[in-house]
This record gives structure tokens, C-alpha cells and sequence, in this order.
């Protein structure tokens, strides 16, 4: 099979999450599962999500918000919604919304790895592609044709972001939803600082200047070629 996915499973059925999770872990991907958008994870770096498995029917901010609010942040996520709800109007809701795929229940496990195997062609398609810089987005170990480094879970963010994003261009308040929970002046701050020490490890394992390019009144911009990986 192709590499196995970074998996996020939003339901707050337990049982239900609990059968999704296994049966997304036995077809070999990484799989967690949470009962409410509020305890996704707050370093993304630790877990940088390729595929979200998300209820419309959350307690507290409910599906269609998280999945806008995640598409807006990670552009080419993937992510499938898993609801009840089978009006024509809340189909079309889900895919506004930002859903790739819009499942009802109840839904069978093979229908849902079928939807995960064919969003996987998508979120990872230079899986099979050689790269002269490789990002571990396990061991969040950074490679390049001059050496090796380590990265910070939100380096490895930023980076799975911008490599993921269209053109690898990210707004700066895309950027910070990524490391802070609100944007403010400092946290725009915070952020420069943060794309200094990226470049500066960037340069050091081979990378040409500049190698995250700054685009004047909107964000930051990857300007080589980034291959992840699960390993």
C-alpha cells in the first residue's frame, strides 16, 4: 500500500470512534481518535494531521466549523465527513463546508478505507517522488544533500504546511492559526522569528537562499522542493 496516513478521528460516539480507529489502524495507517473538535491537538507539530474522519453532530464547535476553519489553515487536507445527516441540503452544506468526501451513516469499513485509499492519491502524491530535502514528520528529523537536523513540532508544521498548501504559498494568518491560538502583533512576532530559525536550518542542510521567500502584505512562500515522510 501506499505510506500510511496521518489519521484524526472526530466522533463523540466512543464505540463508533473506537471501531473507526481500528479499522483505519488495521489497513496500516496512524490513527487517533478525539470526541470533540476542542481536543485537537494544540502542538500540530506532534502529530501533523494529512486526513480528518469528522461528525457534523460535535458538542461544542461542530463539524462544518471545524472542517472550514482546518481547510483554511491546511489547504490540501484531506477530509472526509461521516454523518446522519442525508438531506440533499446538508450534502451540499458538507462540501462547501470543505468536506473531499461526504459519507452517511451507517457507514461500512470498507466504504470508508475505499474514500481514504482514494483521497491518499491526492494529499500524497509525491510519495513516490525522490527529493533532495526529506522531512520525517515522525522522528521530525530534517534531511538535505549537506546534512541532517532536528526540528521542533512546529518547524515540522510549518513546513508539512507549506508543502501541502497550493503554489507551497501560506497566508501569515494561516501560519499562526498553526502555532498560536490567535493572531495578534506579537504573534506575527513570534512568527518571523520562527521563519528565521527555519531558513537558518534550512540553509544548513543544503538549501539555497532564500529558501522560504516573503511575499509583501500576505504571507511566506517554500521555494524547493520538500518530500515527507511517515518513517
Amino acid at each position: 500500500m501506499s505510506k500510511p496516513l496521518n489519521i484524526m478521528v472526530v466522533e463523540d460516539h466512543d464505540a463508533l470512534r473506537d471501531v473507526t480507529v481500528e479499522a483505519l489502524s488495521e489497513r496500516g495507517h496512524n490513527v487517533r481518535g478525539i470526541d470533540c473538535a476542542e481536543a485537537l491537538p494544540d502542538e500540530p507539530g506532534l502529530f501533523p494531521i494529512d486526513l480528518l474522519v469528522i461528525d457534523l453532530n460535535l458538542p461544542g464547535e461542530d463539524g462544518i466549523s471545524l472542517a472550514g476553519r482546518i481547510r483554511a489553515a491546511q489547504p490540501d487536507i484531506g477530509i472526509i465527513m461521516v454523518t446522519a445527516r442525508n438531506q440533499v441540503r446538508d450534502r451540499m452544506a458538507g462540501y462547501d463546508g470543505g468536506a473531499d468526501i461526504y459519507l452517511t451513516k451507517p457507514t461500512s469499513a470498507d466504504d470508508l478505507c475505499a474514500a481514504v485509499r482514494a483521497l491518499t492519491r491526492r494529499i500524497r502524491p509525491s510519495a513516490e517522488v525522490s527529493s533532495a530535502f526529506l522531512l520525517s514528520l515522525n522522528t521530525q528529523v530534517l534531511q538535505g544533500p549537506l546534512a541532517k537536523v532536528s526540528l521542533t513540532g512546529q518547524e515540522v508544521a510549518l513546513l508539512a504546511a507549506f508543502t501541502r498548501a497550493k503554489d507551497q504559498q501560506l497566508e501569515t494568518w494561516q501560519l499562526i492559526a498553526l502555532t498560536v491560538k490567535a493572531a495578534t502583533e506579537s504573534s506575527k512576532k513570534a512568527l518571523e522569528v520562527q521563519i528565521v530559525r527555519l531558513r537558518k536550518k534550512l540553509l544548513q542542510v543544503g538549501a539555497a537562499e532564500p529558501s522560504i521567500k516573503s511575499i509583501r502584505g500576505q504571507g511566506y512562500r517554500l521555494l524547493l522542493k520538500l518530500a515527507l515522510s511517515a518513517d
